[in-house]
């Protein structure tokens, strides 16, 4: 294989450098799946390598398929003997063969984040925890992170108890847990957790797979947290060939355990590796590069690189300051309603509107709608998130795994088949008493409980049903399955006849679930409820993007990672929005903002547009912020804004940044952040009627240009300004500076 042809100079090192550790630094676009797919192929054809020794882990179920793919293209069949795939699905597959050594039966269930919901409830409720002071969500995150870094529940309550409300959530942990192991269940962070576990308590385990992976490569090497690492750590120990691949400018991960130092830190973990930047970029224009590289230049956490192009340099970034939330809503659609209309051959699907918090989509999709213009919402409701799918996966699981009580409870009135929430309590609290399964329970419900004959009957009907799936788990395909499941319960004819309106969208999405199990019958080897399950499971939302979708994409810049967009928006470049209120005061969380600005600019590759508002609604009031302050990082050779006709669409701002309209006196940084919100000084005010430095008393009436007349009730230094609260008539209390606000005397 020619590689040298194939590749440039550095991409060809990166390839053909197979033993011992390796750090690729990947810049965003610089080609780094090409890299991996040239290097997995020369490994295999060119050295003669097994592709059963070589493991290649991967972050989305998306980029293991592309990558799988392109090496097919390569090598042919030969790359079906190799794993590539997820951190969850690998571990899944060690699971399958190895929990039970941990004590689990191996057909163990993969609870999503509902099931994990309705355990943890079930354990605050009995450990007599009010959500009011505890939250579920936050005795969740505070799981998942004990989790991610390793922390056993036996462990964490140790180390807090003499902390009242830890100990709390450390009493959940160690219940929830166990509810797992009598549920025969594992969560998405004990997939991982879990396999980390079996290979520390089990050497000739750990030894197996070290053998068996000669070579690991693993990307987005920048976005593993402390369970991941531990996991490629302990089997890279065997033979040191570890690639690792990722960017540390892209790591925006940290809120969900992701540790920057993972790949900052990769050559003192293993001294003799050799590191290899990609700089190159393949994607975008030249103005976008430069824009990019200046944003992140600010970071003083990072590994210097510069991404460099040979692609023209392309149109300045163009910025937009709306007068409002709706404005920028409605310049975005009269943007991409021109381009559409200048280049004959742009389509919908070319444009991308990236946010930072997925509140944001609102306006734009009531804009969208009201211009005609197709979008689609990447991050919204997932189909497997729908209350009719949720009810025919929990058959399936609780059919696959008989030990699972929270997909039972689920399903065990669904569709009502009077077993009510009562009965099913008793049930329950009997099988906690006995220490049994609920379906062991039920199995003998007659002899077992004093119940209603009528629920009885009820509840015995059910076991037969579920029997009758059972028996057939194994005998036909997971679609047939599926079928006698909406048949034999009735749940689709009780949907056929409910009057509600949007029965009929939900017996179409039964029908799509049906069209999903088959498709997966026809592309998978493994085609068993198991296998169906797991990869349901384990799907991530961009997963199932769809490229050839002729819609406009809306989705938040987290979710935009390894996507690319001919022409992207960057919506909400505010201080307050983007970078958050918290990272303006926080270097570190700046930083992580930062690198996600970074994500963002490099997912353009013709155009980039950065917008803004001066007042946006945010939980139902107005507030005003200044401009980003990563808009001011980008060189003003390499930016412009944007001037739009009047005519051109409905209130819409024609006004420019400059010192003849408006301007930002002041920036917004961690030490005259305060609590004032910043307003633009405008210079139309005459001086007669401007409010005095002289005239400012607390309790005195100003006018504001857009605020309107409020009462001055506080004064306070702030620098060489005045800090004003002020409440407004109609728009209540605002904080403005002085020397930026436009305020009249009354």
């Amino acid at each position: 294989m020619d590689l040298k042809n194939l590749l440039n100079k550095e991409q060809y090192e990166a390839a053909v450098t197979i033993d011992g550790p390796l750090l690729i630094l990947a810049g965003a676009g610089s080609g780094k799946t090409r890299v991996l797919t040239y290097r997995v192929a020369h490994m295999i054809k060119d050295l003669n390598i097994y592709p059963s020794k070589i493991l290649a882990i991967t972050f989305t179920n998306k980029a293991a398929g592309e990558m799988k793919d392109r090496i097919r293209e390569l090598v042919g069949d030969e790359v079906d003997s190799m794993w590539i795939s997820t951190f969850h699905s690998s571990c899944v597959r060690i699971l399958r063969r190895e929990i039970d050594k941990l004590g689990y039966n191996k057909n163990f269930a993969i609870y999503d984040s509902y099931d994990q919901k309705v355990l943890i409830k079930q354990c605050m409720k009995e450990l007599d925890i009010n959500d009011k002071d505890i939250t579920d969500r936050e005795i969740i995150n505070k799981i998942s992170g004990q989790k991610d870094d390793l922390v056993p529940p036996e462990q964490f309550k140790r180390e807090n108890e003499g902390n009242f409300r830890v100990n709390k959530i450390a009493d959940v942990y160690l219940l929830y847990q166990k509810k797992l192991e009598d549920n025969n269940a594992l969560d998405f962070d004990d997939l991982i957790y879990k396999t980390v576990q079996l290979f520390k308590s089990h050497s000739d385990v750990l030894e197996f797979y070290q053998r068996k992976f000669k070579y690991i490569m693993v990307d987005e090497y920048q976005d593993t947290n402390r369970s991941q690492y531990e996991f490629v750590r302990l089997l890279a120990q065997g033979y040191k060939n570890i690639c690792v691949v990722g960017d540390d400018d892209q790591c925006i991960y940290a809120w969900r355990g992701a540790d920057v130092k993972n790949i900052l830190d990769f050559e003192q973990d293993y001294p003799n590796a050799k590191v290899i930047k990609l700089e190159q970029n393949y994607r975008s224009k030249g103005n976008i590069l430069k824009a990019a590289n200046d944003v992140i230049s600010n970071n003083a956490h990072r590994k210097r690189k510069v991404l460099r192009t040979e692609s023209e340099s392309g149109d300045k970034i163009k910025l937009y300051r709306a007068y409002s939330d709706i404005d920028e809503g409605r310049y975005v659609a009269s943007r991409i309603k021109e381009m559409l209309k200048e280049n004959g051959k742009r389509q919908y699907k070319d444009f991308a509107i990236l946010y930072r918090t997925n509140a944001q989509s609102r306006i734009f999709e009531d804009v969208f709608m009201k211009s005609n213009i197709p979008y689609r919402i990447i991050g919204g409701l997932k189909f497997y998130d729908r209350k009719e799918i949720k009810d025919i996966m929990a058959y399936l699981k609780f059919i696959n795994n008989p030990l699972d009580d929270v997909s039972l409870r689920r399903i065990i009135n669904v569709p009502k088949r009077s077993i009510g929430d009562s009965t099913v309590q008793k049930i329950q609290n009997f099988a906690d008493s006995m220490e049994e399964s609920l379906y062991n329970v039920i199995l003998d419900v007659d002899e077992v409980l004093n119940l209603p004959k009528r629920s009885v009957n009820s509840i015995k009907k059910f076991v037969s049903i579920i029997n009758t799936f059972i028996k057939n788990r194994d005998k036909i395909p997971v679609s047939s399955l599926i079928r006698e499941i909406l048949d034999i319960t009735g749940y689709l004819e009780e949907l056929k006849i409910n009057k509600e309106a949007d029965s009929i969208s939900r017996v179409e999405n039964l029908k799509e679930l049906v069209s999903a199990a088959s498709e997966f019958e026809a592309t998978s080897e493994d085609t068993t409820l198991s296998a169906f399950l797991e990869k349901v499971t384990l799907v991530s939302d961009i997963d199932n993007f769809d490229d050839n979708a002729n819609s406009v994409v809306l989705m938040t810049v987290h979710s935009a990672k390894g996507l690319e967009f001919p022409v992207v928006f960057m919506v909400g470049m505010e201080n307050g929005i983007f970078p958050g209120i918290q990272s303006l005061d926080n270097v570190e969380e700046m930083e992580e903002s930062r690198r996600l600005c970074y994500v963002g600019i490099t997912r353009a590759k013709e155009q980039l547009y950065m917008t803004s508002a001066e007042t946006r609604r945010v939980f139902g009031r107005v507030v005003a912020y200044e401009q980003s302050n990563f808009i001011d990082e980008i060189s003003r050779e390499l930016r412009e804004y944007d001037t739009v006709k009047k005519n051109s669409m409905n209130n819409f701002s024609d006004r420019v940044l400059d010192k003849n309209t408006f301007s930002w006196t002041k920036k917004v940084t961690p030490n005259n952040l305060s609590n004032a919100v910043r307003t633009p000084a405008v210079n139309s005010i005459s001086n007669e009627n401007c409010l005095k430095p002289e005239g400012i008393k607390e309790g005195i009436k100003v006018k504001h240009s857009k605020f309107g007349v409020g009462t001055i009730v506080s004064i306070s230094k702030n620098g060489s300004d005045i800090k004003l609260t002020i409440v407004f008539d109609k728009m209540g209390i605002k904080n403005l500076m002085y020397g930026i606000a436009p305020l009249e005397a009354v």
